[in-house]
C-alpha cells in the first residue's frame, strides 16, 4: 500500500532513531505511543520501500562475500579474501598484498602475553615487513631456514621484526630447515639456542604459516630436493607442503620420513596451536591450500579471489571443518 506523507514523515523518524540514535524498539514505541510490534513493522516496511538503505562497506581490496562463503565452507574461524592482483602472473609467488593484509590480522588475533610463532615462507616474511602494531608478546620461529646463508634476510629476521614490534623477546633458529640426515638433524636440536626455542613450540599462541604446491619455486622442499627425492615424493601423491610436512590432496600427511631430516614444528604440536593463520594464494596453490585446509592443522586463512573461486567450487568431499581440528589420518 502507498503510505501517506504522515506515515513516510513517522517512518523516517523511527529509522532515524532505530539505525542513527541506536534506540531500542520499544523506547521508539513509548515516544511515538504505539506498540512495539508497530515501530517493527514500520522499520521493516521503510526498508521494504527503500526509505532506508542499508550499505556494508568495507575496503575495496576485502571481498567480503567470497570470505564469509570460505569460512562457512572450511569450517575456519577467520576467512579474509583480497582481490587477487589484475595481472597475476603464472609463475608468480603469493600476492604481496596478502603479507599486508595478514599483518593488519595478527594485530587484531595477537593479545598481550601470547606466544606468537612464524614459520618460514615468502608470504610471512613479507607480514612480518608489514607489521606496525602488535601486543606486547613473545615471538618464536617455527622452522629452520631455507638457506642459512640468507638468515638475515629470512625468518630469523621476521621474528626479530615482529619481537621488534611487539616488544617482546626473539627467539629464533639459526639452522637450516633441512639437513643431509636424520642424525645431524637430531643433533642440532639439541644444540642450547635450537632446543630453547622448541621449549617455546608448546607455548605457541598463535602461528603464522606458509603453503607450498609440489613444483619449483612454490615449495620450498621441493626446491632443496635433489631430483631423485623429488620423484620419490611425488610419487606417494604429494599435493602440498606446509612447515616442511607433506599432504596428499586428501590432506592426509606422506613421506613423514622428510621430517625426521627437517627443523620444523611438529604436526602434533600445530594442531595444539588455538589459533594457526595459513597465508597462501594464487591459482598454483589454490589446490595445495584446499589439501592443506582438509589436514586439520589450520584454523584461519588469508588467501586472494584466484585461489577462493577455486575453493569454492573444488568437490566437497573430503572436507573437513578447520575447527574441528580433525586428523585425516584418525591420529
Amino acid at each position: 500500500m502507498r503510505m501517506g506523507p504522515a506515515e513516510l514523515v513517522q517512518a523516517a523518524a523511527m529509522a532515524r532513531r532505530f539505525y542513527l540514535e541506536g534506540k531500542s524498539k520499544i523506547q521508539i514505541a513509548e515516544e511515538f505511543g504505539v506498540s512495539r510490534f508497530k515501530v517493527a513493522r514500520v522499520l521493516e516496511t521503510a526498508l521494504e520501500r527503500d526509505l532506508v538503505r542499508i550499505e556494508i562497506r568495507v575496503p575495496a581490496e576485502l571481498d567480503a562475500e567470497r570470505s564469509d562463503a570460505l569460512r562457512a565452507r572450511y569450517g575456519l574461524r577467520h576467512a579474509v579474501v583480497v582481490e587477487s592482483p589484475a595481472e597475476e602472473q603464472e609463475d608468480a609467488p603469493d600476492p604481496e598484498n596478502l603479507g599486508e593484509v595478514a599483518a593488519d590480522l595478527l594485530g587484531e588475533l595477537v593479545a598481550e602475553g601470547d606466544v606468537l610463532g612464524l614459520a618460514w615462507g615468502r608470504s610471512t616474511i613479507h607480514m612480518a615487513a608489514a607489521l606496525d602494531r602488535l601486543p606486547p608478546c613473545t615471538v618464536v620461529q617455527l622452522t629452520g631456514v631455507y638457506d642459512a646463508g640468507t638468515a638475515e634476510r629470512g625468518s630469523v629476521e621476521a621474528v626479530r621484526r615482529a619481537a621488534q614490534v611487539s616488544g617482546g623477546e626473539a627467539h629464533p633458529i639459526y639452522a637450516p630447515m633441512l639437513l643431509p640426515d636424520p642424525a645431524t638433524a637430531a643433533a642440532l636440536r639439541e644444540q642450547t639456542g635450537i632446543a630453547r626455542a622448541f621449549e617455546y613450540f608448546d607455548k605457541v599462541t598463535v602461528a603464522a604459516v606458509s603453503i607450498g604446491s609440489w613444483e619449483p619455486g612454490i615449495s620450498t622442499v621441493h626446491d632443496m630436493l635433489s631430483d631423485e627425492e623429488r620423484a620419490h615424493y611425488a610419487s606417494l601423491g604429494v599435493a602440498a607442503e606446509m612447515s616442511a610436512h607433506l599432504f596428499d590432496s586428501d590432506g592426509r600427511r606422506v613421506g613423514r620420513d622428510l621430517g625426521e631430516r627437517c627443523i620444523t614444528v611438529e604436526a602434533d604440536r600445530l594442531r595444539r596451536i588455538p589459533e594457526v593463520v595459513a597465508i597462501a594464494g594464487g591459482q598454483r596453490k589454490a589446490a595445495a591450500i584446499g589439501a592443506v585446509l582438509r589436514s586439520g592443522l589450520v584454523t584461519s586463512l588469508v588467501t586472494d579471489t584466484a585461489a577462493a573461486d577455486y575453493l569454492l567450487t573444488e568437490s566437497a568431499a573430503g572436507v573437513r571443518p578447520a575447527l574441528e581440528r580433525a586428523d585425516p589420518d584418525g591420529e
